[in-house]
């Protein structure tokens, strides 16, 4: 399919072609038919993209921060590939648009197929021919509402949210500043609820526009302009001023906030909808005791993951108005004729031409307010067969060669003849697949990167673009299917990583999986069941601490222990971030149990054994204090802790024995007291956690047809320890493994 897409490192925008996305439980998968430009928001992306590197960071002191942080913990070479990963990456440009119903996923019945809908959502409702929406974005359209009208429903819940933060009564006289579309929005929805309005723009032709919509008077702000909306708000209000002043504007000008403290009425409301300076003029706000509220998007349930993705709605009882009853609202008001999106209709595109299109609107060659595109609809059997690819009963791969694909009995064992390259597929390729594991594997003699299926279009696209997969897909079962695979790479969210492995073992697949194995002893018995019950034990989780060279070269130096060992890794988590996934611990699991086992792992192999008790206490949210007993009566401590300092080390190991120490300061130096001297090691470069190594050793045992770089055993013992460190400490008792 073709969808729009930007590369925010070089700035360039094109129309490219990217594989369907497939249709997952909770929501439906839609055929545009019309996509709203938002001239606002996608041109100031579209704008930051041709900014040097200085100006985007400028411009994002957020992920400036980000950057920051990551030099301080691991680098600054690992900072620079990170943000490079990041920055040379197509993104996605669009986020309303109206389509037809081709598929409904489970948990999305009260749709149907060939529904007409109305659809939201920056990752969501994109320029692209199809797209996955989930149901608390997505309301059927009213009959009557023309499709290319419906498209503007996201831009009108953003609008409609203003009006409803400034709560404006019937009679109310109101100023709207900056009539965009979101403007020219705002001037209907208050003329049709009753209110006297009154509008600012630096466009004559907007200004023009919002009074054919009903405002009372629009006018540049000019000083004639200015005293010509100023005479119009005391009229209007009986010489109070505007009760509400909407800032539906954007620029780096103050002059917004200025005006609107100058126009307001005593203890009128100033709502904020656009993206405008904000440099409060504080003598000014403080007099008139001005209420300055923030309309944050399309309404309640914006950015709440739960209710975005997951689908759990607000009851009506406690929030009226959520972003998906304000899709709907929107639409009713169109249907009734009491707002029309109809002249704000500047110009509709084929979606070819998108580029040309986003060219001479920055350009300003194009001039207007509400610009479309439009979508060309294959043939029903066509879109039949497209539907029926996407839905996962079908490899794409298997659709292609005309025949249907089997699994294979067994995993391939080598060794592989020296001309046949071991052939990998990746399930996921997040910013730690491509920062973290596929540049070891990119242009490695003897392994063919050949299928890459991501949830996203896009990323599948970068993936391969970047290191060279053959295929790009959105379909799993086209990589676990595939026979010529051998190898697969699962890198997803913890939730389905027990999933994944266990079909990815029937299907004979050699299979590494980022940690953790599984969040539960279920997940893990089903696993290991999987393993007898087909005969292949090929798997392989990354637990990359134990393969750093610098860790392996401090415990050959450190030596075998002739006593108990006393062994502490302690880490500084840090606070999550509050769009972390993490945090949906109810689907995710927790921090801990995401990736405990990292740390376990290293203890064990340390100590050469497998823990046999575990007791955690915790002190305060997410700071733990996990104690592992060995056979030999040696004790590992993980303590972990996400109040610290942002810039203390993020990972310190310490062992001692024997009267022998040893101690890891975040993989740049290694300190071993064991004779006169202590012997130090530094490193001056990017940390090394031992991806790299994990990496070649997994591909080489798959090669080879040798064992697994870990056991089976140690991989089952470790996610038995990190899952009883939960149990201990919600039983406030020592858990025996």
């Amino acid at each position: 399919m073709k969808q729009v897409a930007q590369n925010y490192k070089s700035g360039e925008l094109s129309v490219l072609d990217v594989p369907s996305p497939s249709c997952s439980p909770g929501g439906v998968l839609v055929r545009s038919l019309y996509s709203l430009i938002s001239t606002g928001t996608e041109l100031m992306k579209v704008g930051e993209s041709k900014m040097s590197l200085i100006g985007k960071a400028r411009a994002r002191p957020d992920q400036l921060k980000k950057v920051l942080e990551t030099v301080q913990q691991q680098g600054p070479m690992s900072a620079y590939r990170k943000a490079m990963n990041r920055l040379d990456s197509y993104t996605a440009l669009g986020y309303s648009l109206a389509g037809v119903v081709v598929e409904v996923g489970r948990g999305a019945e009260e749709f149907r197929e060939g529904q007409l809908v109305a659809c939201a959502g920056n990752e969501f409702a994109l320029h692209a021919e199809l797209n996955w929406v989930p149901t608390n974005l997505c309301v059927p359209v009213p009959d009557g509402v023309e499709p290319r009208l419906a498209a503007f429903a996201t831009v009108g819940s953003i609008a409609l949210q203003g009006v409803r933060q400034a709560k404006p009564e019937l009679g109310d006289a109101s100023l709207v500043i900056g009539l965009g579309l979101v403007g020219q929005l705002v001037v209907q929805l208050l003329v049709a609820s009753g209110v006297k309005v009154v509008g600012i723009d630096t466009v004559a032709e907007r200004c023009s526009l919002a009074e054919k919509a009903g405002a009372l008077l629009c006018s540049t702000p000019t000083p004639e302009g200015l005293a010509a909306v100023e005479a119009a708000l005391s009229s209007a209000s009986g010489g109070l001023g505007a009760d509400q002043v909407f800032l539906a504007a954007g620029g780096s000008t103050n002059q917004p906030v200025e005006l609107a403290a100058k126009l307001a009425r005593d203890r009128a409301v100033v709502v904020d909808i656009g993206k405008c300076k904000l440099d409060l003029p504080w003598n000014a706000y403080y007099e008139k005791e001005l209420d300055l509220r923030f309309s944050r998007s399309y309404g309640p349930g914006r950015y709440d993951p739960v209710y975005e993705v997951g689908g759990i709605d607000y009851p009506a009882g406690y929030v009226r108005w959520t972003e998906r009853r304000n899709l709907a609202c929107f639409l009713d008001l169109v249907a009734s004729r009491s707002i029309d999106p109809e002249p704000l209709v500047s110009g509709t595109f084929p979606l070819e031409d998108a580029t040309g299109v986003y060219e001479k609107l920055s350009s300003g060659e194009l001039r207007g307010v509400g610009f479309l595109f439009r979508y060309e609809q294959p043939p029903a059997e066509a879109e039949h067969s497209a539907a029926t690819e996407t839905n996962g009963s079908v490899a794409p791969a298997a659709a292609a060669n005309g025949r249907s694909v089997p699994r294979s009995a067994a995993a391939r064992r080598g060794p592989f003849p020296l001309e046949v390259p071991v052939r990998v597929g990746f399930i996921g390729a997040g910013n730690y697949a491509s920062s973290m594991l596929l540049p070891h594997l990119a242009g490695k003699p003897g392994v063919e990167l050949a299928s890459v299926a991501t949830r996203r279009s896009l990323s599948a696209l970068n993936a391969k673009r970047k290191f060279g997969f053959a295929e790009a897909v959105t379909d799993t079962a086209s990589v676990l299917d595939d026979p010529a695979i051998d190898a697969v790479f699962v890198v997803t969210r913890h939730s389905s990583h027990a999933s994944f492995v266990c079909q990815a073992l029937e299907a004979g697949k050699a299979v590494f999986v980022e940690k953790p194995l599984a969040l539960s002893q279920e997940e893990l018995d089903k696993v290991l069941a999987t393993v007898e019950t087909t005969g292949n034990d090929r798997l392989m989780v990354g637990f990359n601490r134990r393969f750093s060279p610098m860790l392996g070269e401090m415990r050959r130096r450190f030596g075998r222990a002739t006593g108990p060992t006393l062994a502490r890794y302690s880490v500084n988590a840090g606070p999550l971030g509050k769009d972390s996934w993490y945090r949906n611990e109810e689907l995710e699991g927790s921090r801990f149990a995401g990736e405990g086992g990292h740390f376990i792992d290293t203890l064990s192999w340390w100590l050469g054994s497998d823990p046999v008790e575990v007791s955690t206490f915790a002190a305060g949210e997410g700071n733990l204090q996990v104690s592992l007993t060995y056979p030999d009566g040696s004790l590992g401590t993980v303590t972990y802790f996400t109040n610290g300092h942002a810039r203390f080390p993020k990972e310190t190991f310490e062992v001692a024995a024997g009267g022998r120490v040893a101690r890891l300061d975040n993989f740049r130096k290694a300190t071993v007291w064991s004779g006169f001297r202590p012997h130090v090691e530094r490193t001056l470069g990017t940390p090394d956690k031992g991806q790299r190594a994990e990496v070649e050793a997994f591909v080489g045992a798959v090669r080879a047809g040798g064992p697994m770089p870990i056991t089976l055993s140690s991989l089952a013992f470790t996610t038995r320890a990190t899952l009883a460190a939960e149990r201990s400490l919600a039983a406030r008792s020592p858990e025996k493994l």
